[in-house]
């Protein structure tokens, strides 16, 4: 049962065009920026979480981000080190009002280094938020390395609680494995510990039972629509689920009662799970219905790629070459002016219903979620 379901704004459904001056190398265009301190875009929106990405690769096969052979190897010298990726952090939140970090992937426990990235970030902007998305594989045996080095939230990838299903859309039967992941993040403090589901046919009807085990967990769950991110091409709008749907088969076992945002910026809407708390609070699940009821008219994301760029969208192919300008001896505020300026390109919205939508060149492991 689903009570005070309302319309929401699909905010701003165009796609600009690629800027000519976007080649690498050469600084996107400052023209008609006002003097701001951060990274605002000519929609007036300011970016302030970023989103670093870490590395391409990935433990399991997830049928809506990674091809089955997986992607295509970044060599090792056009991934950011630790200290690239530290000195970024720093300028970010120093002198562009970045205020919450998240390391990506791709996997990110794939980093062999991951604490000493952790560790140096926290190290150049001491108190900022530092969190990870992760798969949860692993994690048993190096959350404790990843707090002392500074982690302060960790979000796990859980699809379904299914095993059979799990292995069917990972092309893994690694369930257990990630299990471990949240009880070890769990008993490390890592709380309240999110969850994210991606909405697939395939376990569209494994749904209650995964907020149930998340309501039973202490986790806070959050579902998402399924975004034309997949390296495999496969996706179409007719066969993705919609909040809508998800909602109904929800409503099934739980009363839920929407009750909407608490930041304006937040990319779930929360509904309250009647008859439930988690930690003495109520219980809520999220619903990010980035299709559906599009929020790009408050996104406030910039992410950098595991190859040093700035991506502005997620929906935008263009990208701008921060690498080598911390590998050819610019200082902090030149890079800050290069982030400036592609983050002064972004553009309205992902675009899904324009005519002719086409979906990025990079899928999500490429990208960075």
């Amino acid at each position: 049962m689903v009570k005070s379901m309302t319309a929401v704004n699909l905010g701003l459904p165009l796609r600009a065009a690629l800027r000519p001056d976007a080649a690498p190398g050469v600084m996107p265009s400052l023209d008609g920026r006002p003097e701001h301190s951060g990274l605002v875009d000519r929609f007036g929106r300011v970016a302030r979480d970023l989103r670093v990405s870490v590395t391409e690769k990935c433990s399991l096969r997830c049928t809506y981000c990674m091809p089955a052979e997986g992607l295509p190897a970044i060599p090792r010298d056009d991934l950011l080190t630790a200290t690239e990726i530290a000195r970024l952090v720093r300028i970010g939140v120093r002198d562009l009002g970045v205020r919450e970090v998240r390391f990506t992937g791709g996997e990110p426990l794939m980093r062999a280094d991951l604490a000493e990235i952790i560790g140096r970030s926290a190290e150049a902007a001491p108190g900022i938020d530092l969190s990870i998305t992760t798969n949860g594989i692993g994690l048993d045996h190096r959350i404790h390395s990843l707090v002392e080095a500074g982690l302060t939230r960790v979000n796990v990838s859980l699809d379904t609680v299914d095993r059979e299903h799990f292995a069917r859309l990972t092309r893994r039967d690694r369930l257990p494995a990630v299990l471990a992941g949240i009880r070890a993040a769990h008993e490390a403090g890592m709380t309240p510990l999110k969850l994210n589901a991606v909405m697939m046919r395939v376990t569209l009807h494994d749904a209650p039972e995964l907020l149930a085990w998340a309501l039973e967990n202490g986790c806070r769950l959050r579902f998402i629509e399924q975004m034309p991110l997949d390296a495999d091409r496969s996706w179409l709008r007719e066969n993705m689920v919609s909040a809508e749907e998800l909602l109904a088969v929800l409503g099934e076992r739980f009363t839920l009662v929407e009750a909407g945002r608490d930041d304006p910026h937040a990319p779930a809407e929360e509904w309250r799970v009647e008859g439930w708390t988690v930690g003495g609070a109520p219980a809520t699940v999220g619903i990010i219905a980035s299709v559906t009821r599009s929020f790009c008219a408050a996104c406030d994301r910039t992410r950098i790629t595991a190859e040093g760029t700035v991506r502005s969208c997620l929906f935008g192919d263009d990208e701008t070459d921060l690498r080598g300008l911390l590998r050819g001896g610019a200082d902090d505020a030149e890079i800050a002016r290069w982030w400036q300026a592609a983050m002064w390109g972004k553009q309205a919205g992902h675009g899904m219903d324009a005519a002719g939508f086409a979906p990025p060149v990079r899928s999500m492991g490429a990208i960075g979620g």
